[in-house]
C-alpha cells in the first residue's frame, strides 16, 4: 500500500502512515480497514465533534484501477448521528485522484483556530486558508477551489456546505457536484475540525501487484455492461426498481404507515425518463453510469437528477407526486450538504406528530403540516439547515424530535439513523440488515433486498433462495450477504457491480498480489463486520439494540406487503447462531472472535 496521509489540523503538523503489511492482508482496504486503524482511538467518552475525534477517509485497493465499479471511497469516524460506527461510501472521482497523488488514504485529527481546506497534489500537501469559502454551498464552494487552483491542473474536490459547517448530525461530504458521503454525518465531523474541502490531484500510476490485472478487469467491465441489471440502471437509474418495489409493498408511504399512494407512477425512473432525463452520468470508468442528468423547466439548465432514495423521501414518504420538486430539493439538500435519506425521513415524522396533535402550529412557527404540502417541505428544509424555530429541531434528527415530544416509538430509525425506504414488510431480509448493521438503519452495508426481490443470490458463497416474506430460514442468508458486501466496502467497489464472486476473486488476487481463496476472501469480510460491532460495543450498544421501530412492526392494511408481521425475534435468534454470536449480548462469542484472529479485542480488555 502506499502511505496514508495524516494531518494535525491543531498543529499543522503533516506526516504519513504505513499500514502494517498484516493489517492490510486481513482488511484489505476501505472502511473494513478503517475498523482496525481507528480501533484504539474509538472509546466511550471521545466526542465525536472533538479535536481529537479522528477522521478518516480511504479508498480500497481496487479504487482507481478503471476496474468495474471502483471509483469510490469510504470516510469513517464516530457518528455524531448515532455514537457509533460512522462509516460512508462516496463514487465519483476524488478517492482514485487521492490515490494518483501518492496516498492510500487521509486521517485527519485535531481543529484548525479557522475556516481551512487541503491541497494534496502528487504529495505535495498544503494546509490553506478557507474563511472566504466559509459559509458557501457546495457547488460554489467546488467552483471556487477549481477556480484558485487553475494554475496547478484539474482538482478534484471533497467539500462540505453549511450544513457541515452547523455540525448538524446528518450533513454529508460532497464531491463532483452531487455524489455523496451521505450517512453517519462525516460531513459535520469535517465541519467540527473547521476544514472545508480537501483538493486532490495526481499524475502518478495507481499500483497494482500483477500485470494481468489490465486483462482481468477489461474482461469483467465488459461482462458488467453487457448484464440485464447494467442495462436498466443505465436506462432507468436507481429509481427504475420504483414501480416494481411499490407493487410488492417495499416502497414505503406516508412517513412507512401506507402501502399505497396513487401518484407513484408519477415519480418512477421510468417517468424520469420518459420526461427530464438529458443524460446520464458515471463515476470513474464506471460501465454502469447509473446517475441521472435532467433538466427542468425553470430555465436553470442541467442538474443532477434524483436516486431512489431522494424520489422515495421527498415522494411518497410526504405523499408528493411532483417529480420536478422532488429533483429541486435533493439539489437543495446536495448544496446545503444534508443527507436526504436523515432529511425527509425526519419530515415524514414531523408531519406525522402535526396529524396525531402532538405538534401545531405554535411548534412550527405558523407552518401547517399537511402531506404533500410542497410549500410547507421546502421551507423546513431551508430552516433546518439554518437551525432557525422548528428547523432546529429538525436538525438533530428523527430520534431526538421524537423524543422532544415524548414519542420516541414513533421515529422510523434504528440505533439513531433514519431508516432508508426499503421497507423490511415487503422484503424481510432488510428487517435483520437494519436491526444488525453496525452502523444504524443502513442498506448499504447490505442491500438484501435485491435478493429478496429479484433473487440475486451467490449460490458459490452458499446462499440459497427465499421468498421475500420467509422469517429465521433466511437469516444464515443474511449474514452471509453482510459479509459479502463488507468485502465490497472493502475494496471499494460498487454493490452495482453485478459480476461474480471469482471475478471478484481474480481481481483482487491480480491487484494486491495475495493469493486468497473464496473463503479467505469472505473472511476478510467476516472479521470487519465482527470487529465494527466490537467497536459498537465499545461506544455503548447492547443486544437490546438490535431491533426495529414500532411503525415497522406494524402491518400495513394496503398494498403489497398487507397484513405481515415481521418475525424479528425469530429472525434475530437465528442471525445470532449463524454468527457464532451470544444470544444474550448479540456479539461474538470468544471462540468466534479467535477464530477471526480477533483475539487482540479481548486481550486489550474488550
Amino acid at each position: 500500500m502506499q502511505p496514508i496521509l495524516t494531518v494535525n489540523l491543531t498543529t499543522g503538523e503533516i506526516d504519513s502512515f504505513n499500514v502494517p503489511a498484516d493489517w492490510a492482508h486481513d482488511y484489505l482496504g476501505g472502511s473494513s480497514l478503517a475498523a482496525r486503524l481507528l480501533y484504539d482511538d474509538l472509546s466511550h467518552d471521545l466526542d465525536p465533534l472533538s479535536p481529537e475525534a479522528p477522521l478518516l477517509f480511504l479508498p480500497g485497493p481496487l479504487t482507481g484501477t478503471a476496474g468495474p465499479a471502483v471509483g469510490r471511497f469510504v470516510v469513517c469516524a464516530r457518528s455524531p448521528a448515532t455514537g457509533l460506527w460512522g462509516e460512508s461510501n462516496c463514487g465519483g472521482f476524488w478517492g482514485p485522484e487521492l490515490r494518483k497523488a501518492g496516498f492510500d488514504g487521509l486521517w485527519v485529527t485535531g481543529r484548525s483556530p479557522g475556516p481551512v481546506y487541503l491541497w494534496i497534489s502528487d504529495q505535495r500537501v498544503e494546509v490553506r486558508d478557507a474563511v472566504h469559502l466559509w459559509g458557501l454551498e457546495t457547488t460554489a464552494t467546488q467552483d471556487a477551489i477549481i477556480q484558485e487552483l487553475e494554475g496547478h491542473g484539474k482538482h478534484r474536490v471533497a467539500v462540505i456546505g453549511p450544513a457541515g459547517e452547523s455540525q448538524i448530525p446528518f450533513a454529508n461530504i460532497i464531491t463532483d457536484h452531487g455524489r455523496a458521503a451521505g450517512r453517519t454525518g462525516m460531513g459535520a465531523v469535517m465541519g467540527a475540525k473547521n476544514l472545508k474541502a480537501v483538493a486532490v490531484r495526481g499524475e502518478w500510476a495507481i499500483p497494482v501487484a500483477d500485470d494481468s490485472y489490465a486483462g482481468l478487469r477489461s474482461k469483467a467491465n465488459r461482462v458488467l455492461r453487457d448484464d440485464n441489471f447494467t442495462r436498466a440502471a443505465r436506462e432507468t437509474g436507481t429509481a427504475g426498481i420504483a414501480d416494481y418495489v411499490d407493487y410488492l409493498g417495499e416502497m414505503p408511504k406516508r412517513y412507512f404507515q401506507d402501502g399505497v399512494f396513487d401518484g407513484v407512477d408519477q415519480v418512477t425512473g421510468a417517468t424520469m425518463a420518459e420526461t427530464i432525463l438529458t443524460g446520464v452520468s458515471a463515476c470513474h470508468a464506471c460501465v454502469v453510469a447509473c446517475g441521472r442528468v435532467v433538466q427542468l423547466a425553470d430555465g436553470d439548465g442541467e442538474r443532477k437528477g434524483p436516486e431512489y432514495e431522494t424520489i422515495v423521501g421527498f415522494g411518497p414518504n410526504l405523499l408528493i407526486d411532483d417529480l420536478a420538486f422532488i429533483t429541486r430539493m435533493g439539489e437543495i439538500c446536495d448544496r446545503y450538504g444534508m443527507d436526504t435519506i436523515s432529511m425527509s425521513n425526519t419530515l415524514g415524522l414531523a408531519f406525522t406528530l402535526f396529524e396525531r396533535g402532538f405538534i401545531n402550529e405554535r411548534d412550527t412557527g405558523g407552518l401547517l403540516l399537511e402531506w404533500g404540502d410542497k410549500s410547507a417541505v421546502e421551507a423546513l428544509v431551508h430552516l433546518t439547515v439554518k437551525r432557525e424555530g422548528f428547523g432546529a429541531y429538525l436538525a438533530e434528527g428523527a430520534l431526538k424530535l421524537a423524543r422532544r415530544y415524548k414519542v420516541e416509538e414513533l421515529a422510523v430509525q434504528v440505533n439513531g439513523l433514519e431508516v432508508a425506504y426499503h421497507d423490511p414488510r415487503g422484503a424481510s431480509g432488510m428487517a435483520l440488515a437494519y436491526a444488525t448493521s453496525p452502523r444504524g438503519a443502513c442498506h448499504n452495508q447490505s442491500d438484501y433486498f435485491l435478493a429478496d426481490i429479484y433473487g440475486m443470490v451467490e449460490d458459490k458463497l452458499g446462499m440459497g433462495f427465499y421468498q421475500r416474506q420467509d422469517g429465521a430460514e433466511k437469516a444464515a442468508n443474511v449474514a452471509i450477504h453482510q459479509d459479502w458486501r463488507t468485502v465490497f466496502n472493502s475494496l471499494v467497489m460498487c454493490f452495482f457491480a453485478n459480476i461474480s464472486p471469482g471475478t471478484v476473486l481474480d481481481l483482487v488476487n491480480a491487484a494486491t498480489g495475495e493469493n486468497f481463496s473464496l473463503e479467505e476472501l469472505m473472511l476478510v469480510g467476516e472479521r470487519a463486520w465482527n470487529l465494527k460491532q466490537m467497536i459498537n460495543r465499545r461506544l455503548g450498544l447492547v443486544r437490546e439494540n438490535d431491533t426495529l421501530p414500532k411503525l415497522l412492526r406494524e402491518p400495513y392494511t394496503d398494498g403489497g406487503a398487507e397484513g405481515y408481521v415481521i418475525p424479528l425475534e425469530e429472525m434475530l435468534e437465528a442471525y445470532y447462531l449463524a454468527r457464532g454470536w451470544e444470544p444474550a449480548t448479540g456479539m461474538p462469542t470468544r471462540q468466534k472472535s479467535n477464530e477471526l484472529g480477533l483475539d487482540w479485542v479481548e486481550e486489550a480488555g474488550d
